[in-house]
């Protein structure tokens, strides 16, 4: 089951009529993130496969798992906050057994992002599950 934070994300999707709606929340869940400091924004943070400029910084914290992320593109600033409610403050060990396609299906993302956006997706998907990976 995902976290509290996702499952709240989940239930403001089924409100929603439209993916015009949807795409607008997503959007406004990447505004409310906290930026990230520039001096992570670093090659080694930095996400290859993706469309736009994203960078992920992982923070294990106590066995859990945290990180900060950005982009230069809003929605995928967005999708980075939708992960964020997915992963943070997961054990790091349960963090790679997280169906996070399955879970982002419930949002109904498949149908309605660009082949690019779904594969920068799964690349920020895979730097998290290696990253805790290393991290555990």
């Amino acid at each position: 089951m995902a976290s509290a934070a996702f499952e709240e994300i989940v239930e403001d999707f089924e409100f929603m009529e439209d993916w015009e709606d949807r795409y607008r929340y997503v959007i406004e869940k990447g505004r409310d993130m906290a930026p990230m400091e520039e001096a992570l924004k670093v090659p080694a943070t930095k996400v290859h496969g993706c469309a736009s400029q994203v960078w992920l910084h992982v923070r294990p914290e106590a066995g859990r798992f945290h990180f900060d992320g950005d982009s230069d593109a809003m929605i995928v600033r967005g999708l980075i906050a939708l992960l964020q409610a997915l992963y943070d403050g997961v054990p790091l060990a349960e963090v790679p057994g997280i169906d996070a396609g399955g879970e982002l299906a419930r949002l109904g993302l498949q149908d309605n992002l660009s082949s690019q956006r779904s594969n920068g997706l799964r690349s920020m998907i895979e730097r998290i599950r290696d990253e805790a990976v290393r991290a555990a």
